[in-house]
């Protein structure tokens, strides 16, 4: 369980790439993603398995770090899938699932995924005067269909 917490440690990669002063956490984007889940997760959905993947879909960077399209990752998949064997095999079927996208629940937690990063994008943008475009056209195919209106 100690391991789990150490996410609360590992900066967002992609944020620090870009110059953002104090990036959030892996585990507050996880937070992020939670907290929308709770506001948005339709009714036809398993909220609680919703939550979960949530939590857990970013666990096995603790082993693997936070990757991004501009880092190797050839091998992502098969790491996170080690690592999440190793640090949480409880979850490894919901872990599995999440990067399958092979179910509702995962679908939607991929767009919420997309969607905080979007969120926080335009936070820090507003907030530091960076320019983080890229960021948040990367999420538009994801979220560009999402009813918002009420965040």
């Amino acid at each position: 369980m100690r391991e789990w917490l150490r996410l609360k440690n590992i900066k967002r990669t992609g944020w620090v790439r870009a110059g953002v002063d104090d990036a959030e956490s892996v585990a507050a984007h996880s937070w992020g993603m939670s907290i929308l889940a709770m506001h948005l997760c339709p009714p036809s959905l398993d909220k609680t398995k919703v939550m979960e993947m949530a939590i857990i879909h970013d666990l096995p960077e603790v082993i693997v770090g936070d990757l991004t399209p501009h880092d190797d990752t050839s091998n992502k998949a098969a790491d996170e899938m080690k690592a999440m064997s190793e640090l949480a095999p409880q979850w490894l079927e919901l872990f599995s699932e999440y990067e399958a996208q092979e179910s509702p629940e995962a679908i939607f937690v991929k767009r919420l995924d997309k969607l905080d990063m979007s969120l926080m994008a335009e936070i820090y943008q507003q907030d530091q005067g960076l320019d983080l475009s890229e960021f948040i056209a990367s999420a538009r195919p994801y979220v560009a269909d999402m009813d918002l209106n009420h965040l």
